[in-house]
């Protein structure tokens, strides 16, 4: 199998896209409009994101193949600019924490040094560990109140800089907490050591993701269905039934899941066929460029929001219209970008810091050796 699997910085330009889409119209308040695309709309929210992690799993697993194949010195070394990686994208999201409350940065951050300790785990434990995290999370509903900490009508998490609040936050019940978020990365990481290229394989996964989605889907839409029928709480059925993100029950990890498998397959198959296609190469540039483009979309994009006085009360279509400028944007920007710098801004200033971490941190291996 070749070390790049093209489709992936494709696949990884659709999830940023999806998140733009669900972040503005988070942020312009844009609950008003047409109700085809305000469903639409939904269906990105929690999906992208989740596509965003599977997709870093798909990565880890394909920077660390090299490493598999050396000593334990350079397994260690691999381990530790994980490590070292995640520590970054935790600062980083921390500081970006005031600017973005909804920040993914920080707790994807946790998920990397998670990861870090089982970059070469056997297939078999990786998806143990999947369905053990998932299936940690219903059983900390019982014991810990999900709302605790939340102010939801403003979204504003009450003592998010307390230790004890900024933990909870992290790892039970923030928006993307570690259980049971970290599943999606290690799945992918079981996924990235799969031949993705093989067309056998991709049959056989697009089988059972159609299957799995529409199957939990439409299980979940009945029991919903049957649940308001005998007279159950709305909010009940919302918090127990509901296949979205908040919160992050084991039906919409699931679907999640396989929608995101179905997006990367799809990705993959035209990356095959329109291998020396210039829209698809641009594309692909704008997904090696996420970072600076996940970044800019709330310094740049909802700054530009805020000084139009945008920020609540604005209909779905004018959410979509600002995320399609945006995205076009991104899009020309790394098109131009690209011709002459291989890296991002964010990704050549992360990648030096990360650099020098790294070096600091092998010096310390060697002379512990």
């Amino acid at each position: 199998m070749s070390a790049r699997i093209h489709g992936i910085d494709l696949a990884r330009a659709l999830a940023i896209f999806g998140m733009v889409v669900v972040n503005f119209k988070l942020v312009m308040g844009a609950n008003t409009g047409s109700p085809l695309l305000l469903s639409l709309s939904a269906l990105l929210e929690g999906r992208a994101a989740a596509l965003f992690v599977i997709l870093a799993g798909v990565g880890l697993t394909l920077s660390a193949r090299k490493a598999q194949k050396h000593d334990l010195l350079h397994r260690k070394q691999m381990q530790n600019k994980v490590a070292m990686r995640g520590i970054l994208l935790l600062c980083l999201g921390l500081l970006y924490l005031p600017v973005w409350p909804a920040d993914i940065l920080h707790f994807y951050g946790c998920y990397f040094i998670l990861a870090s300790w089982l970059l070469f785990a056997s297939h078999r434990t990786l998806l143990t560990l999947c369905a053990l995290v998932v299936s940690t999370f219903p059983a900390l509903l019982l014991l810990i109140d999900y709302s605790n900490g939340w102010h939801w009508e403003t979204l504003s998490y009450l003592d998010l800089w307390t230790l004890d609040g900024l933990i909870r936050r992290i790892f039970y019940n923030g928006f993307h907490p570690v259980f049971p978020w970290f599943a999606f990365l290690l799945f992918g990481m079981w996924l990235g050591r799969q031949p993705l290229h093989q067309s056998a394989l991709q049959k056989r996964l697009f089988k059972i993701s159609v299957i799995t989605l529409v199957s939990v889907e439409g299980a979940f839409y009945l029991l919903r269905t049957l649940a308001v029928s005998v007279g159950m709480q709305d909010q009940d059925i919302q918090f127990l039934l509901s296949t979205g993100p908040i919160p992050p029950l084991p039906q919409y990890l699931v679907c999640a899941t396989a929608s995101s498998v179905l997006v990367l397959l799809g990705c993959i198959k035209l990356a095959q066929h329109f291998a020396h296609s210039a829209v698809l190469g641009s594309l692909e540039d704008t997904g090696k460029l996420s970072l600076t483009f996940y970044i800019a979309h709330v310094i740049i994009g909802m700054g530009t929001l805020e000084a139009l006085n945008m920020l609540g009360n604005q209909s779905i279509e004018m959410a979509l219209l600002s995320s399609l400028l945006f995205c076009l944007s991104a899009w020309c920007f790394a098109i131009l970008w690209r011709r002459k710098y291989a890296q991002g801004p964010a990704e050549w200033l992360f990648r030096y810091l990360l650099t020098r971490a790294g070096t600091y941190s092998d010096s310390l291996i060697h002379t512990r050796k």
